[in-house]
């Protein structure tokens, strides 16, 4: 049985070989991203991911807003490629979701691109109930609009 959970040090070198599958930002950026999370206690970051056969399948990444209460923004959402469409997506929302409602946290920010490479992550989104709040036009690159969901928890 799969199983969600906070990412671990060991997990490391596994997540680096999801990102490579799915290219969500490079894997040698990952060190350098959970350096934090990793090595401060106060660190508010929050990365997890499914286990499945003891090995990570996916990775998810989240981070509170700076000077916002409560509000946390989904950064980074991946499932391994040869593992994709199998419900890990939704599972790991739901965990995400959980875990900021019981430390009582109110919101989730989604960010995401308008192009149409990205049209199943806005239907992905859309259908676990996010509202899209703003689109914020080239901001990625020329034609490329942010596409800004949100949900409250509670």
């Amino acid at each position: 049985m799969n199983k969600i959970r906070l990412v671990q040090e060991s997990d490391i070198p596994e997540l680096k070989h999801i990102l490579d599958s799915i290219n969500l930002f490079p894997s040698e950026m990952l060190d350098e991203m959970i350096s934090g999370y990793l090595n401060n206690p106060e660190n508010e970051d929050i990365w997890f991911t499914e286990i499945e056969n003891d090995r990570p399948i996916s990775i998810g990444y989240c981070a509170p807003e700076t000077l916002a209460e409560g509000t946390y923004n989904l950064y980074a959402l991946g499932v391994k490629s040869d593992t994709q469409s199998k419900g890990t997506g939704t599972r790991m929302i739901a965990f995400i979701e959980d875990h900021l409602k019981l430390h009582n946290h109110r919101i989730l920010i989604v960010e995401t691109s308008s192009i149409d490479d990205f049209k199943s992550s806005r239907e992905f989104y859309e259908n676990l109930g996010y509202h899209k709040e703003a689109v914020i036009r080239d901001f990625w690159s020329k034609g490329d609009d942010k596409v800004i969901y949100w949900k409250k928890l509670k």
